[in-house]
């Protein structure tokens, strides 16, 4: 592979086995940009604000200087296809703790086992790397999908924020849920 190959290929910071984490850049705003408005991912997200391109790049400008932050898209190994993207947010490095949440892209890649790899990844980043005791995530009722995963993940049911979002004429509940670094452990290195 020449040098200027080389230079192209995406740099893949976390790696399994069907998908690649790597870090997000300014040539990734009109894709980030277009995932904003995938109809299914807006309700699963529960993302009711528009965005324009100069914002999302913005948006994207500010992660690099972000230390309370990691931002990474979700690539498939084989063709480097980028087909969603995950963040740890919000961390608490006294407390050690810290948000989780993903986003697949488009249908034709969920239901698939992408999401939950790279749940693995990050979580392993999280609670190994990052060092934090606590990773928590929200997630609509109405996704029945990504709760099942979330449990089966590892993730326990904290609470329930009632109607907490309003989407599409209906107030939906939103559901916390968490794991702990022990948890994780036991589960995945146990």
């Amino acid at each position: 592979m020449s040098a200027q190959e080389q230079a192209q290929k995406p740099v893949r910071f976390l790696e399994g086995e069907r998908v690649y984490l790597r870090p997000i850049g300014l040539n990734d705003t009109d894709w980030y940009f277009r995932s904003l408005y995938s109809r299914e991912g807006r309700r699963l997200t529960g993302t009711q604000k528009h965005y324009s391109r100069e914002q999302i790049q913005q948006y994207i400008e500010s992660k690099a200087q972000d230390s309370s932050s990691v931002l990474l898209l979700i690539a498939q190994r084989d063709n480097d296809q980028v087909i969603g993207d995950i963040q740890i947010g919000g961390i608490d490095t006294f407390n050690r703790n810290a948000f989780i949440r993903i986003s697949i892209d488009q249908q034709g890649h969920q239901g698939k086992g992408f999401g939950s790899e790279a749940m693995r990844l990050m979580l392993d980043y999280g609670f190994g790397i990052l060092n934090l005791h606590r990773i928590e995530l929200n997630v609509f009722a109405y996704n029945e999908r990504a709760i099942h995963t979330y449990e089966k993940l590892g993730f326990q049911r904290e609470g329930v924020q009632r109607q907490a979002l309003f989407y599409n004429h209906t107030y939906h509940d939103s559901i916390l849920m968490s794991m702990l670094a022990e948890e994780y452990r036991a589960k995945y290195l146990g």
